[in-house]
């Protein structure tokens, strides 16, 4: 019997819904790994990068070149990504040059100084990498580099002496390098096999848009359009690579180029009808994947089916296919547009500024913090008489460096992906190190190991567990005792330095990272829509163009920005508070602004339509900066300012 004053339950009634449980930002990040198919390319190239080199070491009997070698190749692999050969000179060797100095720097530091004036020149090293990182992907994975192989320098006990070592890992990266420039690097294997890369950047781009094309007035259009975004960045980058000349020397490289030029106003056109709002016919996604397919097979386009002609983002779709086509099949280069990439001006100014900056200057101070307190910490453990023998206490600061990378994920998530991977990384190499003979079963395991990076970049713990592996293997390959449990304390030490530091409030007060790529975004559309909506912009479409590429780059960067700072713990997340809602108008307002520039093409005047939503988006820009409280500095002259001071 039920207990009395309450009804007996009813037989017929639907079970209670049990509550949704709302997983924290920053723990959704650390569960979440990226998608996508086997890059079997880049397995092949780490398979055949340190494994191959620590072999050959061996058995010429010099196995500590083959460890330092083997960490050029490996901490090179890191950075091979997909793109174009061009683009992985710079992306590879740039990191490896301030890896070797960093080598040579820290060997001879940690034979000729103390504990202390070490620690200090770490700790100063770390401030100019940690400043440098915010420039970009390339000068983030130098920084990484020079700070790592430092560590490695002073630490790891080697009989070559420093410039034998940097050389080592110059040849090691080298190695690394060759095999990106010299084996297939994508399945498109049509034309010269040099330009791949690109070929396949360019094909994506005219992918996108057809995709953009088809989620026109549907939900689905605003991600597309990002997504648009990311392949012309890509494919910009791929052929924007380091070059001896000027221009483009070959024709298949001057086709290429045409090609992306010609994809330019294509995205302009796409963007406007996905900013109107409105489904368009079926066959207008059909031109672009046709132009996609010749791209990658170099066949020709043919007839290109006519999306009509009945609004002015459809006149200005078919007038892009038609010099598409032109630029396709006649060979021609749309007026020699095919040497313009439109690529972003980087001064000198413009880096220092960056590196310097608010953004540069907390995020080196951080870096500084965490590397000089980790390598402090490590030689307080390594001259402690109740320490023992304390022989790889570079692991300390070296886990420091990878924590504290912004560009790897929200510091959370960091420290919970690299304890878990240091932990499993751990285990599976004891249980390796017993069943397997050495030295031979050792190299398998680095070849292994190399072969699975390129995979498990898409997790930081899958990354880090293979790391681990790794470095342990190359570690007894050196000579070196075994150190699988000493590995997991450092690293579980590394990551309270790194958390106690991140979370310093006069590190995280301000939200400097964020707050500087959003003010660039910010100038960057300011610039653009000035242009725009001045009287000259017709006349100078490839000035638009170039303006309309930073814009869209620059919010890119700054959503990026945003989207990690959310998935921090809220005692860092909250200082970005706001910043996602001014991303999003400053997108609209990107997208209002394409718009128009194709209705003044058309029609040499702006729809009331435009031009409201415009004053609409600068209005609701306004007040999201004050909510944001981000502080205005107003402009002067013509054009709309909308900037802000850091």
């Amino acid at each position: 019997m039920p207990p009395e004053g309450n009804p007996p339950p009813s037989p017929d009634r639907s079970p209670v819904p049990l509550p949704s449980v709302a997983v924290p930002p920053w723990l959704a990040h650390a569960l979440r790994a990226q998608r996508g198919p086997v890059p079997w390319n880049a397995v092949i190239r780490g398979a055949l990068a340190a494994g191959p080199l620590l072999l050959a070491a061996v058995v010429a009997g010099r196995p500590s070149v083959g460890v330092v070698a083997a960490l050029g190749a490996m901490l090179a692999g890191f950075n091979d990504r997909p793109g174009s050969r061009r683009t992985a000179v710079k992306r590879l060797g740039v990191p490896a040059l301030a890896g070797a100095g960093g080598l040579l720097v820290g060997s001879y530091a940690g034979e000729h100084v103390g504990a202390v004036t070490l620690t200090l020149l770490l700790t100063g090293l770390g401030l100019v990498a940690g400043a440098a990182s915010a420039i970009g992907p390339v000068a983030s994975g130098a920084g990484t580099q020079l700070l790592v192989a430092a560590a490695i320098g002073a630490g790891m006990p080697l009989p070559e002496p420093g410039w034998q070592r940097a050389l080592c890992y110059l040849a090691g990266a080298g190695w690394l390098l060759a095999l990106r420039l010299a084996l297939p690097t994508t399945r498109v294997t049509a034309g010269d096999y040099r330009f791949d890369g690109e070929r396949d950047a360019v094909g994506a781009v005219y992918d996108a848009i057809a995709e953009l094309l088809a989620a026109a007035g549907g939900t689905d259009a605003t991600a597309r359009r990002a997504a648009l975004t990311a392949a012309l960045d890509h494919a910009q980058d791929a052929l924007a690579g380091p070059r001896l000349r000027r221009y483009a020397s070959s024709g298949a490289e001057r086709r290429l180029h045409a090609q992306y030029a010609a994809a330019l106003p294509l995205a302009e056109a796409a963007t406007a009808l996905a900013w109107v709002g409105e489904a368009v016919p079926a066959r207008a996604a059909e031109g672009p994947r046709r132009l996609a397919a010749a791209v990658r097979t170099g066949a020709h386009t043919g007839p290109l089916p006519a999306p009509g002609r009945s609004a002015p983002e459809l006149r200005a779709l078919d007038d892009a296919l038609l010099h598409a086509a032109d630029a396709f099949d006649g060979g021609g280069t749309g007026g020699g547009a095919g040497k313009n990439l439109h690529t972003r001006r980087r001064t000198a100014r413009f880096l220092a500024r960056t590196a310097f900056g608010a953004g540069g200057r907390e995020y080196g101070l951080r870096v500084a913090l965490c590397f000089g307190a980790s390598v402090g910490l490590a030689q307080a453990l390594q001259h402690a008489p109740w320490s023992g023998n304390h022989s790889h206490w570079y692991w300390l600061p070296v886990t420091a460096v990878f924590l504290v990378k912004p560009d790897l994920g929200p510091l959370a998530s960091r420290v919970l992906c690299r304890a878990a991977g240091t932990v499993l990384g751990a285990l599976v190499f004891a249980g390796l190190a017993a069943l397997l003979p050495r030295p031979a079963g050792l190299i398998v395991v680095v070849a292994v190991c190399g072969a699975l990076i390129p995979v498990a970049t898409r997790h930081f713990a899958a990354q880090t567990a293979v790391v681990t592996v790794l470095v342990l293997a190359l570690v007894m390959v050196a000579g070196e005792p075994p150190a699988a449990w000493s590995r997991i304390s450092e690293t579980l030490l590394a990551c309270a330095i790194v958390l106690l530091v991140g979370h310093l409030p006069a590190l995280g007060q301000r939200g400097g990272t964020v707050r500087a790529r959003l003010a660039r975004a910010m100038e960057a559309a300011d610039v653009y829509l000035a242009h725009v909506l001045s009287d000259d912009t017709t006349d100078d479409r490839a000035g638009r163009w170039a303006l309309r590429r930073e814009a869209y780059r620059a919010l890119a960067e700054a959503k990026t920005a945003i989207d990690l700072a959310a998935a921090e713990l809220p005692a860092l997340a909250r200082h970005a508070e706001g910043t996602d809602e001014v991303a999003a108008t400053l997108e609209r307002l990107v997208d209002t602004t394409t718009a128009c520039a194709v209705q003044l093409d058309d029609t040499g005047h702006l729809t009331p339509r435009h031009t409201e939503r415009i004053a609409e988006l600068l209005d609701e820009l306004a007040e999201g900066r004050v909510r944001a409280r981000l502080r205005v500095k107003h402009g002067h002259g013509h054009g709309p300012k909308i900037r802000i001071a850091v």
